[in-house]
């Protein structure tokens, strides 16, 4: 992972001098353009969607919002190269990585994980009216996210002012975080993809598993996220859930303006902090998930006044337009809004073989429950 996001910085830094390249048009609409219909009229969304970009989600620090096609080929060309370079084949003969890591933030301090040949943050830069964006934040005008607002910036500030653990920075050193698998993040125990994978909105993770589904019934739409294997389930033309039930991703609700399928989502679980959507190098702007929120915080907590609005618009047969704006009051100083264009593709979509009790959370309360034996014969 770390090995993604360093290329994914090291290119974002080419792009500050040499910018984005255009090498599919696919968010260009036709004028003419009229979409497939379903039977009752509604336009046809249905299909399967790629959603990897090189795009980032705020635009870095002094970039403008659009680049040339020479600059998108640079930009491009430099992933390209970046993702052969990590690709190459290991030698047989290297020495061990020293215990506990070599100190960087790759998987177990790069010990192990994922490496390139796994990964796929994306090759291309997402292409809108024609354009090839900077960031997928088109409001502010900067393309940032705006400032959190004093009560969130206290929230996450506690957060990260936790003590990492002594000789173990891959433990969480809250006490009681290895108690109980409720208290484990959401992406761990296998119920939502991690970051705002799952949306709404539906973002980017820059890692791997990027497809989505779209299946469309004139009373439902559903969401197929390739990434820990959410469906989101929208309800068209429905009042929302009463404000006391709260879900993962929120209660959807659809609606039709002219062939723009709006969705509106309220209802969120308090016990993930949304603060914000994404990481960027250098600026931690999401917390996603808290972990064990009390029965008191749950209708009252960050999050509770989160409001998603999600535009689906075809532009082409091959691609969607998608558009979606966030607004917390309690988290954020203003609304903000981003978009960007969900390309057709005939890739299959993977399982995601993952699931809650898996072996892998059974063994990571067993560790802590070893490290406890262990560390009471020391006393």
């Amino acid at each position: 992972m770390r090995r993604r996001l360093l290329g994914i910085t090291i290119v974002l830094g080419v792009a500050g001098l040499v910018s984005f390249a255009p090498a599919h048009l696919a968010g260009q609409p036709t004028p003419s353009y009229s979409p497939p219909r379903m039977p009752d009229g509604r336009p046809d969304l249905q299909g399967t969607y790629d959603l990897a970009t090189l795009t980032p989600l705020e635009r870095p620090p002094g970039m403008k919002a659009t680049l040339s096609p020479e600059e998108v080929a640079k930009l491009e060309g430099a992933a390209a190269t970046l993702l052969a370079l990590g690709g190459r084949p290991s030698s047989g003969d290297r020495a061990a990585p020293p215990k506990g890591g070599d100190g960087s933030r790759g998987a177990a301090g790069n010990v192990g994980g994922y490496n390139t040949f796994w990964l796929d943050p994306g090759s291309t830069v997402t292409i809108v009216n024609g354009e090839a964006r900077t960031s997928l934040v088109v409001d502010p005008p900067d393309g940032r996210i705006p400032p959190l607002t004093p009560a969130a910036r206290q929230r996450l500030g506690a957060l990260l002012a936790r003590p990492a653990a002594e000789n173990d920075p891959g433990l969480d050193p809250t006490p009681g975080a290895y108690d109980d698998p409720e208290r484990r993040p959401l992406g761990e125990r296998c119920l939502l993809g991690f970051g705002s994978a799952a949306g709404p909105p539906a973002l980017p993770n820059y890692f791997y598993n990027n497809l989505r589904k779209i299946v469309q019934t004139p009373d439902r739409v559903l969401i197929l996220n390739e990434m820990v294997h959410d469906v989101r389930v929208i309800r068209m033309n429905a009042p929302h859930l009463p404000s006391h039930i709260r879900m993962w991703a929120g209660d959807s609700v659809g609606r039709w303006e002219g062939d723009t399928l709006v969705v509106d989502t309220t209802n969120f679980n308090a016990d993930q902090l949304r603060y914000a959507v994404a990481v960027s190098p250098g600026r931690t702007l999401m917390m996603v998930e808290s972990i064990g929120a009390k029965e008191e915080e749950r209708l009252n907590g960050p999050g509770k006044d989160l409001h998603v609005v999600e535009r689906f618009t075809r532009v082409a047969n091959n691609a969607l337009l998608y558009r979606f704006t966030v607004e917390d009051p309690g988290t954020w100083e203003r609304p903000w809004t981003g978009e960007f264009t969900w390309p057709a593709t005939d890739q299959p979509i993977y399982e995601y073989a993952c699931h809650e009790a898996n072996y892998a959370l059974e063994n990571i309360l067993r560790g802590a429950r070893q490290r406890d034996a262990e560390a009471a014969k020391g006393r």
